[in-house]
C-alpha cells in the first residue's frame, strides 16, 4: 500500500465512514456491474449470484437492468436507457461489440457471462490491484465528503468520478415473457449513475449535498472513479468506496 493509500485508511478509521456507528470499509478491490433483465430467462441465476458479491465487503456489486428487451411488448419496471448506453459503451471500447445479458463487467474492462462464479471469481481475484487510487467518502448532516488520493502511476493523471445511486434488494414480480411467474430479487439496483467531477491525477475533495442523495430515495450511494477512453468512451476503474446515506 503506498503512502497516500495508508494516509487515506487512516483516515477511514478516524472518519467511521459508515452511518451507525464508526465501524470501518474494507478495501474495495473490484466492481461487479451486471447488466441484467426482467426479460431474459438466463438472468436470475446471474441476479442470485450478484447478490452475493454484494454481501462481500471488498466488492461494489451493482445492477445495471438494460432497456433493449423491452421489444418484446412490456416493460422492465427497473430498467433504464441509459444502463443500455453504458453497457454498448464497453463494448464499444473493448471492441468486440459484445452485448448480451447476463453480462458482467469487471472493473470496467473484463466482460463475463453473469452467472459465471468460476470466471467472474478469477477476474476478481486477477483484478486486485487494479483499484490503485484510494477513494473515501465521509457523510455528514449536510453532505457527503468525498476524497479521493493522486494517482502513483504518471501515466494514470485524468478520469472522471461518478456517483452510483442505488437501491437496497427489490422483489419483482414477472407477470409477462419468458420469467413468467418468478419473483426475482434484485440486489443494488442502480437508480441513477451521474459524472461529478473531474480528477486530474492530483489529491481532490468533492462535496455531495445531502439533499440530492435523500431526494434520491435510495440508502445507498457509491463513488467510483473511472478513466476515459478516446470519444469519451469508460476504461478501467481506477477506485471506488461506497457509503449509507446518513438519515434513510
Amino acid at each position: 500500500m503506498t503512502s497516500a493509500a495508508k494516509s487515506i485508511a487512516a483516515a477511514i478509521i478516524a472518519a467511521g465512514l459508515f452511518a451507525g456507528g464508526g465501524s470501518v470499509q474494507a478495501e474495495t478491490k473490484a466492481v461487479v456491474e451486471l447488466f441484467t433483465s426482467q426479460g431474459c430467462s438466463s438472468c436470475p441465476p446471474a441476479d442470485e449470484l450478484l447478490a452475493k458479491y454484494a454481501d462481500r465487503d471488498d466488492v461494489l456489486a451493482l445492477s445495471l437492468p438494460v432497456d433493449y428487451w423491452d421489444y418484446l411488448g412490456w416493460k422492465d419496471t427497473l430498467a433504464s436507457p441509459e444502463h443500455t448506453q453504458r453497457q454498448r459503451a464497453y463494448a464499444d471500447a473493448r471492441g468486440d461489440m459484445q452485448v448480451y445479458t447476463p453480462q458482467v463487467v469487471v472493473n470496467g474492462t473484463r466482460h463475463l457471462v453473469g452467472s459465471d462464479r468460476r470466471s467472474i471469481d478469477a477476474a476478481i481475484d486477477e483484478a486486485a490491484d487494479s483499484l490503485s487510487v484510494p477513494i473515501i467518502m465521509t457523510p455528514g448532516t449536510d453532505s457527503t465528503t468525498v476524497t479521493i488520493g493522486p494517482s502513483d502511476n504518471p501515466e494514470l493523471k485524468k478520469g472522471m468520478i461518478w456517483l452510483a445511486l442505488y437501491d437496497e434488494p427489490v422483489t419483482v414480480p414477472i407477470a409477462r415473457g419468458e420469467n413468467t411467474g418468478r419473483t426475482i430479487v434484485y440486489t443494488n439496483v442502480v437508480r441513477k449513475l451521474r459524472p461529478i467531477a473531474m480528477w486530474m491525477g492530483e489529491e481532490m475533495t468533492v462535496e455531495l449535498p445531502m439533499s440530492e442523495l435523500v431526494h434520491a430515495g435510495v440508502k445507498r450511494c457509491a463513488v467510483i472513479l473511472q478513466t476515459e477512453l478516446d470519444e469519451g468512451l469508460p476504461g478501467p476503474i481506477l477506485g471506488a468506496a461506497t457509503a449509507t446515506i446518513v438519515g434513510k
